[in-house]
C-alpha cells in the first residue's frame, strides 16, 4: 500500500507542477501584454525592471494557479489509473477507491497551507510591490504626458498643448488651469520647462515670456512670487517678466501614493483596518467589504482541497486518458468557483446580501459534491 501511495504521490506532484506552470505562465503571459510589454517596446522600462515586475506577478498569480493545478491533476493522475485499469486491479486486490484517494486529498490539504500563506500575507505585498514599481516608472516618465501636438487633459483641471517636446523643453505653450467650469488661468508661452517633484507627486512648469489673459491667484495655484504683470485693460492679454511656475498633479493612474485598496490588504492590515473602524464607531454592516475581503482570503486557500476532492471522481468516470479532457474539464469547474467570488465581490456593499457567506459557498458545493461522487464511485455507482 505504502509503494501504490507513494507512486499516486510522485504522479500528483508531477502533474501539479507542469499545470502550475502552465498556468502561470498563461496568467503571466496576459499581465504582460496588458501592462509591462507596453513599456518596454516603447524603451520606457528596462529589461531588468521587466523581470523584476515579473517575480513580484508570480505570487498574485500563484494564488490562482495552485487551485488549478491542483484540479488538473486529480483529473488526469485518476483518469490515467482509470483508463490503465489500475483502479480495477488495485479493486481486485481489496484496495478501495477512498484508500487510493488518501495521497491526492493530503497533497490537497498541504496545498492549503501553501494557498494560505500566499492569500494572505504573500500575493497582497507582492500586489502592491508591483503596482508601486510600475507607477514608480511612469513618474520617472511622467514629461512624456505631454505629447506634442494633441491637448493634455489627464491631470483634473488642466488642459496643456504644446506643439514640440525635448525632454524637459516644450515649445509654442497652450495652458488652461480650469475650476467649475470656468477659466482660471490661461497661459501662452514661446517656451516652458518641465520639472517632476516625486515627493510631492506633481510636475512643476514654468513659462518664460508668457502672456496671461486670466489670472485669479489664490485658486491658480501659481507659486513664483518673482512673476510681475504689465498693466493692462481688463480681458486683455498680460506679458510676464521673470518666470511663471505653476504646479500640475501628477494623473491618478501615475499617484502612487494612499493607502492600498482592500483588495491589495494582507490579512494583517484588513484586520487592523476594521479595528480602527470599529473604535471609530462604525458597526458591523460599514465594515461589510473589509469582512467579504477576509473571508474571500481564507475561503479561496482551501480551493486546493475542493478541488483535488471534486476532480478525483470525475477523473474516475471520464475513463479517458487525454489531457485535453481534464483540461476542458478544469476550465468549467473553475469557471463555476470564481463566478461565485465574482458575485460576493459584486454585492459587498450591500451587507444585506450577506456576500461574505457566498465567498464559502464555492468551498461547500465543491466538497460536498465530491465527497458524494467519490463515495458513489467507490461503491461501483
Amino acid at each position: 500500500m505504502r509503494t501504490l501511495h507513494l507512486y499516486i504521490l510522485r504522479e500528483m506532484l508531477a502533474t501539479i507542477a507542469v499545470a502550475v506552470l502552465v498556468c502561470t505562465g498563461l496568467l503571466l503571459l496576459g499581465n504582460l501584454l496588458k501592462e509591462i510589454l507596453g513599456l518596454l517596446m516603447s524603451g520606457q522600462a528596462s529589461l531588468a525592471v521587466v523581470v523584476r515586475g515579473v517575480g513580484l506577478l508570480i505570487p498574485f498569480v500563484l494564488a490562482f494557479a495552485l487551485p488549478m493545478g491542483a484540479l488538473t491533476a486529480s483529473l488526469l493522475v485518476y483518469g490515467r489509473l482509470s483508463a490503465d485499469q489500475e483502479l480495477t486491479a488495485a479493486r481486485a486486490n481489496g484496495i478501495s477507491l477512498i484508500s487510493l484517494a488518501v495521497p491526492a486529498l493530503l497533497l490537497g490539504l498541504a496545498l492549503c497551507g501553501v494557498c494560505a500563506w500566499v492569500n494572505l500575507d504573500l500575493a497582497p505585498r507582492c500586489r502592491v510591490a508591483y503596482k508601486g514599481l510600475f507607477k514608480e516608472l511612469a513618474q520617472e516618465k511622467a514629461r512624456d504626458l505631454i505629447t506634442p501636438g494633441r491637448f493634455v487633459t489627464d491631470s483634473p483641471g488642466v488642459v496643456i498643448y504644446a506643439s514640440e517636446v525635448h525632454g524637459d523643453e516644450i515649445k509654442d505653450v497652450l495652458f488652461f488651469r480650469l475650476l467649475d467650469g470656468r477659466k482660471v488661468l490661461d497661459v501662452r508661452a514661446p517656451r516652458a520647462r518641465l520639472e517632476l517633484h516625486k515627493e510631492q507627486r506633481e510636475i512643476t512648469v514654468t513659462f518664460f515670456d508668457a502672456r496671461i489673459l486670466e489670472w485669479v491667484p489664490h485658486v491658480a495655484g501659481v507659486t513664483n512670487e518673482a512673476v510681475e504683470i504689465q498693466g493692462g485693460e481688463s480681458g486683455s492679454w498680460q506679458p510676464i517678466t521673470g518666470g511663471l511656475v505653476v504646479p500640475i498633479k501628477l494623473p491618478p493612474s501615475l499617484d502612487s501614493g494612499g493607502i492600498p485598496p482592500y483588495s491589495d490588504m494582507t490579512f494583517r492590515q484588513l484586520l487592523g483596518e476594521r479595528r480602527e473602524l470599529m473604535k471609530l464607531g462604525m458597526g458591523i454592516f460599514e465594515v461589510t467589504p473589509i469582512d467579504v475581503q477576509l473571508h474571500r482570503q481564507v475561503a479561496f486557500s482551501f480551493a486546493t482541497f475542493g478541488f483535488a476532492l471534486i476532480g478525483i471522481p470525475l477523473g474516475v468516470r471520464s475513463h479517458r486518458r487525454e489531457t485535453s479532457v481534464g483540461i476542458a474539464v478544469a476550465i468549467a469547474l473553475v469557471l463555476v468557483y470564481y463566478g461565485f467570488l465574482i458575485v460576493a465581490q459584486a454585492l459587498e456593499t450591500k451587507p444585506e446580501a450577506a456576500a461574505w457567506v457566498i465567498v464559502w459557498m464555492p468551498n461547500v458545493l465543491f466538497q460536498s459534491v465530491g465527497a458524494w461522487l467519490l463515495w458513489r464511485v467507490n461503491r461501483g455507482k
